[in-house]
């Protein structure tokens, strides 16, 4: 029996042909992102999320961000939702940014999950909300949260 998690989540999504922006470039990219995440409010020291985008022509803007501290998680119910905030630190080619990533979990089994923003300061920035398949997100404690 594991650690219970007050607030947290677990990611396991693929988004495809998002159009997002790189702050040191004019317009959009086109690409795929892969998030993982496993973050807990009760263990932030072994909490883990990384994010990969896979440019759809090029590649030139092809990475792996890999966050190495995670400082604050926070989650709020939105009717039956959960609404997850991950905050923290990360690398992307040995450059560390600030993250700001939120994640919605969403209770209808028609409805798909959503990366609501995920924005690296200074480097990226998602552009908008991310669609992903029902479960790829599953929150952990929201509903104890007051």
């Amino acid at each position: 029996m594991g650690v219970v998690c007050n607030c947290g989540v677990l990611v396991n999504a693929f988004s495809a042909n998002n159009n997002v922006k790189f702050t040191s470039q004019t317009g959009t990219t086109k690409g795929d992102l892969t998030y993982t995440a496993d973050v807990c409010a009760n263990s932030l020291e072994t909490s883990t999320l990384t994010l990969s985008f896979h440019e759809a022509e090029v590649g030139i803007n092809n990475f792996l961000f890999t966050a190495n501290a995670i400082t604050s998680v926070t989650c709020k119910q939105e009717g039956q939702n959960c609404v997850i905030t991950v905050q923290g630190t990360g690398l992307v080619n040995d450059q560390q940014y600030s993250f700001e990533a939120v994640f919605r979990d969403e209770v209808a089994s028609a409805a798909n999950d959503n990366v609501q923003s995920f924005v690296i300061t200074g480097f990226f920035d998602q552009n908008g909300a991310a669609p992903v398949p029902q479960g790829s997100i599953v929150a952990l404690g929201c509903n104890e949260e007051a």
